[in-house]
């Protein structure tokens, strides 16, 4: 029985059920929430309420949980079967320029904060060793 306040739909209104082991429900009948905390702050630096409702949220959260999965399988297709490089991500998104370009640039940091990581701790080392 549910409560007052809770709206029961029909099943044949509810989605297919296409349940990876990723969105699957667990066995307390809730979602894994995986990014809920950081999409609510992306939200709010959007422009979003600083607390916005739970649904949208939610709603994003299946979204983004759908689009990675998606983009996962499909790169586990496109490289080495069952394995995901970077470079089939990149693959992926060569045709869509905004998230080319985002990719590289975040690449691209990742190299340089990679390299100053490395710089520093040979500067901490060769101080310590003298």
């Amino acid at each position: 029985m549910a409560a007052p306040d809770t709206v029961e739909f029909d099943e044949d209104l509810t989605e297919p059920t296409t349940e990876t082991p990723e969105t699957a429900e667990s066995s307390q009948g809730k979602k894994k929430k995986l990014f809920s905390k950081e999409l609510r702050c992306m939200m709010y630096g959007f422009g979003d309420d600083q607390n916005p409702y739970t649904e949208t949220v939610d709603l994003l959260e299946d979204m983004v949980t759908e689009f990675l999965t998606e983009m996962t399988h499909k790169a586990m297709e496109v490289g080495r079967p069952g394995r995901v490089q970077v470079e089939d991500i990149v693959f992926l998104i060569r045709k869509d320029p905004r998230k080319y370009a985002r990719v590289k640039d975040l690449l691209t940091m990742n190299e340089e904060l990679k390299k100053a990581r490395k710089a520093f701790d040979e500067a901490i080392y060769d101080i310590k060793v003298d």
